[in-house]
C-alpha cells in the first residue's frame, strides 16, 4: 500500500516513533522483552509455556519501527484501546500510516469504542480515510453514533450522506437513530422522530432495532408524547410488530406507563402472546412508578405463579413497594428467596440495599442492620438506604454518622447520599457538619443541583444563618418555585415575616406560579404579622391558580382568617370546601377557638364526629386548649378518655398539664395528682410535689 502520509503526519509519526513501544531494540539475541505489558514479577516458567500456546505473545521485534507485522501491530491498537490509552494509540495509527501497514476494521473498532472526545474522534475519521475503511458500513454506522454521542450532528450527518446505499439499509440509519437517543436522553424525541420520517422517506426498511430506538426515544423524554406513541403503535401494527412482537410490545407497554395511560399498557401487556421476565419486569415497574403498589405486587405474583424466572431486576423494582405497603413478612419471604436463589453474585448488591430500604421502612432496624452488614459488596447505595432508615425512624444521630463511616471503608458518597444527609442536619440544626457537606458537595462539582442547594437553603435556615442561605440561592443558575419556598420558609423560622412577604412578592414579578406549599408558608406569614390585606391578596392567588380544593390550602385559610379575627370569611371558606376533611374541620375549630367562641368550637368538633371525620392528633392539642380557655374539666376529660382510648393515640406532656390545670381549679385535687403521677411515670420525670392551693 503506497503512503499517503502528509507533513502533519510525519511530524506526528516521529512523535510516535520517539513512543517508548518503537524504541529501536538492542542488538542482542534474543531480543530484550516489553517492558510495559509484563508484571513485575517473572511468572514461572510452565505458566508462560501455557499462555504461549494459548495466545501467541507478539515480540519487541514485530513491534520495530521497521515491522510491518499488520496483524500484530492491529492487535497492540486493540489492546491500548481497551486499555484506555488512546494517545498512544493514536500515536502508533499515525506510525502505521506512515509506513503504509493497513490496521484492520476490528482495530478501529476498537478506536472508536475508546473516543470520549470529538477531537479523537475526528483523528480516528481522518485515520479511517487513509487506510481505505472509508467505505466499510459497520465503521461508518459506529462513527454516526459516536459523532451524535459527542455531540457533533453535521458531522454524523457528513458521514451517513456520504454512506453507499444509505437509503436502501436499515444500518446507517439505526445507527443515526441510536446515537440520538444516547444523546437526547430527558429531552424531547423530535430528533428521533425527524429522522425516523427521513429514513422512511428515502424508503429504507425499518426492522426491530428501528422501532426500538423510536420507543426508546420516546419513554426517555422528560414530556412524552401520546400522538407520538399512538402513531408508532399503528406502524407496529401495520408492519406486524417487525418480527420481534415481545421485544416491542414491552417497549410500547413502557412509553404507555410513561403517558400515564396505565389501561393502554395493560391492554398491550394482555395482548402478548408469550410474556418473558422482561415483559413481566417492565409492567411491574410501570405500575410501581405510577404508585399503583397493590397492582405491582399482583403482577409479582401472577408472574411467580406462571412460573417465569425471577431476575435481581424484578425484586429491584418489587422490593421498594414491599417498603412503602410495610409488608415486612411478605419482605422476609422475597428476603430468603434471594439469599436461596442469588447467594453471593455480585448483581444480588442492589437487591440488599432495596432490602435494607424495606426492613427500615417497616421499623424493623435490626433485620435491616442485619442485612446491611452481611453484604460483602456494600455502595454508596445501600449506604444510603442505611442512612435513610436512620434518618425516619428516629435515630438521626445515627444518620449523621453513617456518612463518616462510609468514607472511611473507602466510599465516596454521591449525590443522593449527600441529600438524604442534609435534611439529617436541618433536624439536628448540625451547622459543622452542614458546611462541611456543603464543600463536599463543592469539591465534588455537585452543586448547582437545584434540589442539593433547596437543602442547603433549609439547613442554612434552621441554623440561624441566613446569610448563608441567601448566598447559595443568589448562587443558583435556575431558582425554582422549591427554592423561593425554601428561603421564604428560612426567614419565617427566623422571625421576619416582613422579608418572607417581600420575597414572595419578588417571586411573583420573575413570572414564577407559587406552588402549594409557598401559598401555605405566606399565609403562615399573614398570620404571625396579622396582615388580613395580604392574606386577602393571597387568597386571590389561591382562587387564580385553581388551588381551593387542596385541603392544606383551604385549611391554611380558614386558619388565616380566623387569627386575623375575621371570622365570617373563615366560615364561608369552610362551608365552600366540598371535601372536607380533619384538616379543614380542626383549622374551622381552631379559628372559633382563636375568637373565644368556646361552645361553637365544642359543637363543630361533635359536628365532626357525628359525620365520621377521623380526628387526629393535633385536632385533640387544639380542643383540649379550647376546654382549658373555657375551664370545662368534664370536657376536657372526656375528650382525652376518648383520644387516648378510643383513638388509640398518644398524650403528650402538654395535655396531662391542661388536665391537670383544669382538675387542679376546680378543686379536684386527688385526680389531679393523680394525673400528676402518670404524667411522671410516662415521662421519666421526676415525682411531682404540686401545692395546687397555690395554683
Amino acid at each position: 500500500m503506497p503512503s499517503m502520509a502528509s507533513p502533519a503526519a510525519s511530524s506526528s509519526s516521529l512523535a510516535a516513533i520517539r513512543h517508548p513501544h518503537f524504541l529501536p531494540a538492542k542488538h542482542v539475541s534474543p531480543p530484550q522483552p516489553l517492558t510495559h505489558p509484563l508484571p513485575p514479577r517473572r511468572p514461572p516458567r510452565a505458566q508462560l509455556v501455557r499462555g504461549a500456546a494459548s495466545t501467541p505473545r507478539t515480540s519487541q521485534a514485530e513491534l520495530r519501527p521497521d515491522s510491518k507485522n499488520a496483524s500484530a501491530l492491529s492487535a497492540e491498537l486493540r489492546r491500548l484501546a481497551r486499555a484506555g490509552r488512546l494517545p498512544s494509540a493514536l500515536s502508533l495509527l499515525d506510525h502505521l500510516s506512515h509506513r503504509g501497514v493497513p490496521a484492520s476494521a476490528s482495530a478501529f473498532a476498537a478506536l472508536l469504542s475508546a473516543c470520549r472526545s470529538l477531537r479523537h474522534a475526528r483523528q480516528v475519521h481522518a485515520h479511517l480515510c487513509v487506510h481505505g475503511l472509508d467505505t466499510n458500513e459497520f465503521l461508518l454506522a459506529r462513527l454516526v453514533e459516536l459523532y451524535l454521542a459527542l455531540g457533533a450532528a453535521d458531522d454524523a450527518r457528513g458521514v451517513l450522506d456520504a454512506m453507499p446505499q444509505r437509503g436502501t439499509t436499515a444500518y446507517s440509519w439505526n445507527a443515526l437513530l441510536h446515537g440520538h437517543v444516547r444523546r437526547g436522553r430527558g429531552e424531547a424525541a423530535g430528533p428521533v422522530a425527524d429522522a425516523f420520517a427521513e429514513m422512511r422517506a428515502a424508503g429504507a426498511d425499518a426492522n426491530e432495532y428501528t422501532y426500538g430506538c423510536v420507543l426508546k426515544s420516546i419513554s426517555g423524554s422528560s414530556r412524552p408524547s401520546m400522538a407520538m406513541a399512538t402513531a408508532t403503535h399503528a406502524t407496529l401494527i401495520k408492519n406486524a410488530f417487525a418480527g420481534a412482537p415481545g421485544m416491542l410490545m414491552t417497549g410500547l407497554m413502557d412509553v404507555y406507563f410513561k403517558c400515564g395511560k396505565v389501561k393502554l399498557a395493560v391492554r398491550v401487556f394482555e395482548e402478548m402472546p408469550e410474556r418473558d421476565v422482561v415483559a413481566w419486569g417492565a409492567a411491574i415497574a410501570g405500575f410501581a412508578h405510577k404508585g399503583m403498589k397493590r397492582e405491582a405486587l399482583e403482577h409479582f405474583r401472577w408472574m411467580v405463579e406462571d412460573g417465569v424466572n425471577v431476575n435481581c431486576v424484578v425484586l429491584t423494582s418489587i422490593v421498594p413497594v414491599i417498603g412503602e405497603l410495610r409488608a415486612r413478612n411478605l419482605g422476609r419471604e422475597i428476603h430468603g428467596f434471594v439469599v436461596k436463589k442469588f447467594g453471593e453474585r455480585k448483581d444480588v448488591a442492589k437487591v440488599q440495599a432495596g432490602l435494607v430500604d424495606m426492613y427500615c421502612k417497616c421499623g424493623d432496624m435490626v433485620s435491616g442492620r442485619r442485612v446491611f452488614y452481611s453484604s460483602k459488596t456494600r455502595n454508596a447505595v445501600s449506604w444510603t438506604a442505611l442512612m435513610s432508615g436512620y434518618a425516619s425512624n428516629g435515630r438521626p444521630d445515627q444518620a449523621l454518622r453513617c456518612i463518616a463511616w462510609m468514607q472511611q471503608e473507602g466510599i465516596r458518597p454521591d449525590l443522593i447520599a449527600v441529600g438524604t444527609v442534609l435534611p439529617v442536619c436541618t433536624k439536628l440544626k448540625a451547622l459543622k457538619e452542614g458546611k462541611q457537606l456543603h464543600a463536599f458537595a463543592l469539591r465534588r462539582w455537585f452543586l448547582p443541583n437545584v434540589s442539593l442547594c433547596t437543602s442547603l437553603i433549609t439547613m442554612y435556615g434552621s441554623c440561624d444563618c441566613l446569610e448563608y442561605s441567601h448566598r447559595v440561592f443568589h448562587d443558583m443558575d435556575k431558582k425554582t418555585v422549591q427554592a423561593w419556598t425554601a428561603l421564604v420558609d428560612a426567614y419565617l423560622k427566623n422571625g421576619d415575616p416582613l422579608t418572607a412577604v417581600d420575597l414572595f412578592r419578588s417571586m411573583l414579578l420573575t413570572n414564577r406560579r407559587p406552588d402549594a406549599v409557598a401559598i401555605t408558608r405566606m399565609l403562615s406569614a399573614c398570620c404571625d404579622i396579622g396582615a388580613l390585606k395580604l392574606g386577602k391578596e393571597v387568597h386571590g392567588h389561591v382562587l387564580k391558580l385553581r388551588m381551593e380544593p387542596l385541603p392544606l390550602v383551604t385549611a391554611e385559610l380558614v386558619n388565616m382568617y380566623g387569627t386575623c379575627g375575621d371570622l365570617n370569611a373563615a366560615q364561608r371558606v369552610f362551608n365552600r370546601t366540598e371535601s372536607k376533611g380533619s384538616l379543614t374541620c380542626t383549622s374551622i375549630i381552631k379559628a372559633f377557638g382563636i375568637n373565644q367562641k368556646h361552645k361553637e368550637a365544642l359543637n363543630l368538633f361533635a359536628w365532626m364526629l357525628s359525620n365520621k371525620f377521623v380526628p387526629t392528633k393535633a385536632t385533640f392539642d387544639v380542643v383540649l386548649r379550647i376546654c382549658d380557655a373555657a375551664g370545662l374539666h368534664d370536657e376536657a376529660l372526656g375528650i382525652f378518655s376518648s383520644m387516648v382510648q378510643e383513638y388509640k393515640l398518644e398524650a403528650s406532656q402538654e395535655n396531662f398539664d391542661c388536665i391537670i390545670r383544669l382538675l387542679a381549679g376546680a378543686g379536684r385535687i386527688s385526680e389531679a395528682q393523680r394525673f400528676a403521677d402518670l404524667k411522671s411515670t410516662l415521662f421519666n420525670l421526676p415525682t411531682p410535689s404540686l401545692d395546687f392551693e397555690q395554683q
